[in-house]
């Protein structure tokens, strides 16, 4: 049984419904009439029956059909025994009366017997007496009649036509009940006058199958998974009796669910996929996802199996390095455009080839100025975002190959979005990251439980992770990230466009939760959306995100972020240039992201005449609109980007090579 995180809802069951009892549990009368039906020589052979074997050999040797005949003994051995083959041959029936001589000669009657109640298939999904009681008659085994435990005796002959009879196999069903009756009168179980007076009982209405449905199925595969990675086999999962908590929230799923469903318009094409993870930073829970429609999404979903490239989210890893190895927010890195590296084959522009001179990293990562970022990481060493980057929980392998190349800092590589979400928690947690993870606990058989600890590590110092943060603030507040505000609560958060809008992202978090949203396409073209033109991380990205944060935030008390260091001024109204003239980082220029286009919120707050959207009141917006630039260039030009080539999605769960080549550079 696989539960929800509270322990107590049903996720999925997985394997076979079988509830193991004692022999002392299963009434006398269920006993006599599984042995009256099936082996009324039962405590008296040597565990195979000389007819029914002689029968067996015959049919064999003269290629007529198989026969029965196998006692109780050799049926539990054939399904007690996973090494035993269940294919119909003589080989296979040799085996099985050798191992059942020996299981008689070893174990006592009772034992076999026991086992053979708690394994048998009684048909109705129900391996074993208790499940099929349950499944038949909707009661305890030991609360049976002699009626009841008759017709499970009956089914076990033919469990699929006896499970729900109907027409003809009603009437066989009564007819095979009624022989188990006369055979126990036969036996002595029932005297004559208490086999007369039994009556054909009434059946429970069978319950519809279990189907997993939506999101559940790729609940099950990533429980799954993380099972089989922390020793457990597919036959501990599919018959252990296994009670495994997930991390997953059920009221959050159906949140995320309805984050993207909601927010997406109607004329989005199929093949446009979007994907959500959402990580509690201080315990590496994956509380909730949003994998896709199942019927989109054939072979994998879009929060953990999918990988794009990151974009700018990945900028937060190079910023964190940075401000750990000496740098600090003051620090002055390269803005102008084009930028020329000696490792780059070309020089990298910004979006729109702006140019922005020599800026902090507050207004480098609230602008996500690509040259910017390119210096900074060739100033703090690509080694150092690497490492920062794995720590935080990328895989080295998705990194390796993009490390030593000048655009690594603007997302070359490709993430997942839970890996991403997870990366992004560990700024939340003060700077250290909690494995990612799906099962918090597994109880065995016996009652013993087993709790997830997940790896901790630490990635940056706390001062650091504080800064960084404290850069995202300002995106959100002022920057590409506009659209994501929380007005409750702090939030940070970083936009992501790769080029020609293949996938975008907003990743954005609060003290409590980071979450993850990226849309991209099967086939790796522009993201487009009918009626909303080319996307970019600051729009459906960030709606999506606000519409799943604003619920999961709700009710939950409001936490602040650590503060950031203090360099002697305010970084949210002004930071000093080099020439003491202010710079106005609260209503800056054009706010690109990396790609090839910039993205329509160009200015923050958003450019709307409707104050209950950006929060400021109208003297606010006449200064704000006094102070921006006139000379802004067209908002959707098309303009070189920072990347040299165009990289596909990276299906990297699929294991097939559909991962197509990383930008040269």
């Amino acid at each position: 049984m696989i539960y929800y995180r509270d322990g107590r809802t049903v996720l999925a069951r997985q394997g076979v419904d079988r509830k193991k009892v004692e022999l002392a549990q299963v009434p006398k009368h269920v006993r006599d009439a599984v042995i009256a039906a099936e082996n009324r020589s039962f405590y008296e052979d040597a565990g195979v029956s000389a007819k029914g074997t002689a029968r067996a050999v015959w049919s064999t040797l003269t290629g007529q059909q198989l026969q029965g005949g196998s006692t109780i003994t050799q049926q539990l051995v054939r399904n007690y025994y996973s090494g035993l083959s269940q294919e119909r041959s003589f080989t296979r029936k040799f085996k099985e009366i050798l191992i059942a001589m020996k299981v008689d000669q070893s174990k006592p009657k009772d034992w076999v017997l026991e086992q053979y109640l708690n394994t048998i298939y009684f048909g109705r999904g129900a391996n074993g007496v208790q499940s099929a009681a349950q499944a038949y008659f909707g009661k305890d085994v030991s609360e049976l009649s002699v009626a009841e435990g008759a017709y499970l005796a009956s089914v076990i002959q033919q469990p699929s036509r006896f499970a729900d009879p109907k027409g003809s196999d009603l009437v066989a069903a009564r007819a095979r009940w009624k022989s188990v009756i006369d055979a126990m009168g036969q036996t002595g179980a029932l005297t004559p006058q208490q086999a007369a007076a039994e009556r054909y009982p009434d059946l429970r209405t069978p319950k519809k199958p279990f189907e997993l449905k939506g999101q559940a199925q790729y609940m099950l595969e990533q429980v799954t998974a993380e099972l089989n990675r922390r020793g457990y086999s597919d036959e501990d999962i599919n018959s252990g009796g296994l009670k495994i908590v997930s991390t997953f929230d059920k009221k959050l799923m159906q949140a995320a669910k309805r984050a993207v469903t909601d927010t997406l318009p109607d004329a989005t094409p199929k093949k446009v996929r979007t994907g959500l993870a959402a990580v509690d930073p201080g315990t590496g829970e994956v509380v909730a996802f949003y994998g896709g429609r199942p019927s989109q999404s054939a072979y994998y979903d879009s929060a953990f199996s999918a990988k794009v490239m990151a974009g700018s989210t990945f900028k937060p890893y190079t910023l964190a390095a940075a401000l750990d190895n000496g740098f600090d927010l003051s620090t002055r890195v390269d803005g102008n455009s084009p930028l020329q590296v000696a490792s780059a084959s070309k020089p990298i522009p910004n979006d729109s080839g702006r140019s922005y001179g020599q800026i902090n990293l507050i207004s480098a990562t609230q602008n996500s100025v690509n040259t910017a970022f390119v210096d900074l990481g060739q100033k703090v060493g690509l080694d150092k975002v690497a490492k920062v980057a794995e720590a935080a929980g990328i895989p080295a392998s998705q990194l390796d190959r993009h490390k030593s190349a000048a655009s690594f800092p603007l997302g070359v590589a490709s993430v997942s979005a839970v890996q991403n979400a997870s990366g992004f928690a560990t700024f939340a947690n003060e700077g250290v990251h909690m494995e990612a993870h799906v099962v918090r606990s597994v109880t065995d058989a016996e009652g013993r439980v087993e709790a997830v600890e997940p790896a901790s590590t630490r990635v940056v110092g706390e001062q650091a992770a504080a800064d960084t943060t404290y850069a995202m603030q300002q995106v959100v507040k002022y920057g590409t990230g506009a659209a994501a505000r929380l007005y409750d609560r702090p939030v940070a958060g970083k936009t992501g466009t790769t080029d020609k809008s293949k996938s975008v992202w907003f990743n954005g978090f609060t003290p409590q939760l980071a979450v993850a949203v990226n849309m991209f396409r099967d086939d790796n073209a522009t993201v487009t959306i009918p009626g909303y033109g080319t996307q970019f991380g600051g729009q459906l990205p960030a709606q999506i995100w606000r519409a799943f944060m604003t619920e999961a935030m709700e009710g939950k008390p409001v936490e602040e972020f650590p503060e950031p260091s203090d360099l002697g001024y305010d970084y949210e109204y002004s930071a000093p240039t080099e020439d003491g003239v202010p710079e106005q980082e609260a209503t800056p220029p054009v706010s690109p992201d990396d790609g090839g286009t910039p993205e329509p919120e160009i200015t923050a707050p958003p450019l709307t005449d409707d104050p209950s959207a950006t929060g400021e009141s109208d003297d606010e917006r006449q200064e704000r609109r006094q102070d921006e630039p006139s000379d802004l260039p067209a908002l959707l030009p098309e303009q070189p980007s920072s990347r040299q080539d165009d990289a596909p999605a990276d299906r990297g769960a699929r294991g097939d090579d559909r991962t197509g080549r990383a930008p040269a550079d």
